[in-house]
């Protein structure tokens, strides 16, 4: 018998262990299912393709004389069609009298005046006017096509003469920087609220470099403006925002500025490149697809070129890739298969986990 018992209960042991786990089992909750994780959205692009002197051309190309590439690899083309001059494009021409001289305030608004009365007044986009002072930003409210009523609203405004003036050196430079890039923010922020694609006009020399092979800054401020231009980028793509600057100063900007700018096109990938360059208005509008326009008095012209910009481009789309860390930078690369044509876009995107 008591072989029998030791039988018995070395084969129901095990069971009988098993069943009070399952009881145990029984009585603690299920873990939910952790969610799949959402779909990163596609990324749309806005691709203007140009010709000589990199004017937009008006041959409707087919899809496949695009290829688009991501960090040097080709991408499939999700969506793409031709958009032409009826799209809903909307203009925004910023003023900064925070950053250009009182007299250069005065010259730009002469040659507002040629561009919102040509045509008898009549846009060719819905446009607004932002004037930028040391004290203010103003956005005009909504947008018209009717370029008289913009420039009597103009008119009305009193930009006044800057609290903060250029001689007040390396502080006072360091606080239009400040209050530049506020402005900018609070502008795409606007414009996010409103449909369709935004084309964003600085009229404007642009503000402090504070870059250069005498400029030290600490790997701290690095970091920080590595964030910037990381969330600037997303911005402006979230809010599809093409920046356009126009430096009002002409011919009398100086020779060795006026092309400065394109030492820091490379882009940024990590904080160590980061310099503060890399959010000056050109860089920006650069990386955006827009234009940097300058070295020419006809204000009223280089506002147009920008205004033309739209009138035929592409809209494409791709599944950008997953990140593996946060502002994870990426390279975007669209090329043209016709000789002689080159395509314009935006130049990054930085992706998040």
């Amino acid at each position: 018998m008591k072989s029998e018992f030791r039988f018995v209960s070395r084969f129901l042991l095990p069971f009988a262990a098993a069943a009070c786990a399952l009881a145990a089992c029984a009585q603690e909750p299920v873990p939910a299912p952790k969610p799949a994780p959402s779909p990163t959205p596609d990324l749309r692009l806005a691709v203007v393709v140009t010709g000589k002197h990199d004017q937009p051309v008006e041959q409707i190309l087919p899809a496949s004389d695009f290829t688009l590439l991501d960090n040097g690899v080709a991408q499939p083309i999700k969506s793409f069609r031709h958009v032409g001059s009826d799209a809903p494009v909307r203009v925004l021409i910023v003023i900064d009298a925070v950053n250009a001289g009182y007299m250069t305030i005065a010259y730009e608004r002469q040659e507002l005046d040629k561009f919102l009365s040509a045509n008898e007044g009549q846009l060719a986009r819905p446009t607004a006017l932002a004037i930028l002072t040391d004290k203010s930003l103003q956005v005009q409210p909504g947008s018209t096509r009717d370029g008289k009523s913009i420039m009597a609203a103009l008119d009305a405004q009193t930009t006044g003469l800057r609290t903060i003036g250029r001689g007040t050196g390396f502080y006072g430079a360091e606080e239009r920087l400040d209050d530049s890039l506020t402005a900018l923010r609070t502008i795409i922020a606007k414009e996010a609220k409103e449909p369709g694609r935004k084309l964003v006009i600085f009229v404007s020399p642009g503000w402090a470099l504070f870059s250069g092979p005498r400029m030290q800054i600490s790997s701290k401020q690095q970091e920080g403006i590595f964030n910037q231009v990381a969330q600037l980028t997303r911005e402006l793509q979230q809010a599809d925002v093409t920046l356009y600057a126009v430096d009002p100063r002409g011919t009398n900007q100086p020779i060795g500025s006026r092309f400065y700018y394109q030492q820091y096109l490379k882009g940024v990938a990590k904080p160590q490149q980061a310099e503060f360059a890399d959010v000056s208005l050109q860089v920006l509008a650069t990386h955006s697809g827009g234009l940097v326009l300058n070295a020419d008095n006809d204000i009223h012209a280089l506002v147009k070129r920008a205004v033309d910009d739209a009138a035929e481009y592409y809209e494409i789309s791709f599944a950008p890739a997953p990140a593996e860390h946060p502002n994870e930078y990426h390279s975007i690369d669209v090329k043209v298969a016709q000789p002689g044509l080159t395509a314009r876009t935006r130049q990054a995107y930085y992706a998040e986990p």
